[in-house]
């Protein structure tokens, strides 16, 4: 609504309705818009839909209120012929920092954007390309021989830090609900992870999934307990093999 709009500090509405700002202000319109028909009986039904914008607005329902990213839902169901309108008491913003910034204000991921420093992927992990990323947490590379970190982010030990964090990366936005579905994801390291459930929880190749669904301008990121290890290939692969036995062989003693 209007008032909703009012909300928002001073001179933000006349900032983004300036031409320079009209690319900014379509990704903020276009998160407020699903694709289908979807009224209020299907929405109480969801954790979250997907926006034109790309991300993933989450949905709430407690005693019979309904909110949308903070938003309160105070009217639904307002038929047009091409749609549905639901009226929400505040303007929902998408999230505007890349995946290495998400991560960054975490705090949790030092080691995880240190290595992607030391491997030359922060441009692509900063760029327009939709990714998925299973991020394991500071404690999950503390799991690895104290050693092991160390010499990964030697340069002579680039190429195999940057398959490793690779296999880490999947092409494009994957919610856990899809990724669940579908079992698998093929990464950017080229090899396949399994995505499972045991117990009423997930997990991608024996790494649990602790945080689903963390939006980011470029992305999403699923939060992980556990580094994973892609298969041994080619002329590396004994040695990949031994760096996986040792990094097995931690999990196992500290998990």
């Amino acid at each position: 609504t209007d008032e909703a709009f009012a909300k928002l500090p001073k001179g933000t509405v006349e900032t983004l309705l300036k031409p320079e700002n009209k690319a900014k202000l379509a990704a903020i319109l276009t998160y407020h818009v699903v694709s289908g028909k979807v009224m209020a009986k299907d929405v109480v039904t969801v954790k979250g839909a997907k926006s034109l914008n790309g991300q993933r607005i989450d949905v709430k329902v407690d005693g019979g209120k309904v909110m949308v990213d903070g938003a309160n839902v105070v009217k639904t169901d307002i038929a047009c012929s091409n749609g549905v309108i639901h009226v929400i008491d505040s303007v929902i913003l998408p999230a505007d920092a890349n995946i290495p910034a998400v991560a960054d204000k975490a705090g949790a991921f030092k080691t995880l954007l240190a290595a992607a420093k030391a491997a030359g992927l922060v441009d692509a992990l900063s760029g327009d390309k939709a990714l998925t990323v299973f991020a394991p947490t500071d404690e999950a590379f503390g799991k690895l021989p104290k050693e092991t970190v160390a010499d990964l982010l030697k340069p002579e030990n680039k190429e195999k830090l940057a398959a490793i964090l690779k296999y880490h990366v999947v092409e494009g936005r994957v919610y856990s609900e899809d990724a669940l579905a579908a079992k698998a994801a093929k990464t950017l390291q080229g090899s396949t992870v399994k995505i499972s459930v045991k117990d009423g929880a997930a997990y991608v190749e024996g790494a649990k999934i602790v945080t689903t669904d963390i939006d980011a301008s470029n992305g999403v990121i699923h939060v992980i307990d556990t580094v994973i290890l892609p298969p041994a290939k080619g002329a590396n692969a004994q040695r990949m093999l031994e760096f996986a036995c040792r990094s097995t062989a931690a999990s196992h003693r500290f998990g």
